[in-house]
C-alpha cells in the first residue's frame, strides 16, 4: 500500500513538471508518469461488445 501511494505522488509530481517544461521534455514526462500509474484492468469481454453494440459499431476481425 506504500508504494501505491508513492506511485500516486510520484506522478503528480511528474505531472506537475511536465506542465511547465517545452513540448519535448513534457512528452516525454508524461510517457514516464505511464510507469507510476496503476495499471488499469481490461473491461470483461462481455461490456466491450455490448458498448460497441449500444454505440452501433461492427466488430472487425484482424487476420494476420
Amino acid at each position: 500500500m506504500l508504494d501505491d501511494e508513492f506511485n500516486k505522488q510520484r506522478a503528480k509530481i511528474l505531472r506537475d513538471l511536465a506542465e511547465q517544461a517545452d513540448p519535448f521534455i513534457k512528452s516525454r514526462l508524461l510517457k514516464l508518469v505511464e510507469r507510476y500509474e496503476p495499471k488499469r484492468r481490461a473491461a470483461p469481454i462481455d461490456q466491450q461488445f455490448s458498448s460497441q453494440a449500444s454505440a452501433g459499431h461492427r466488430t472487425s476481425r484482424h487476420h494476420f
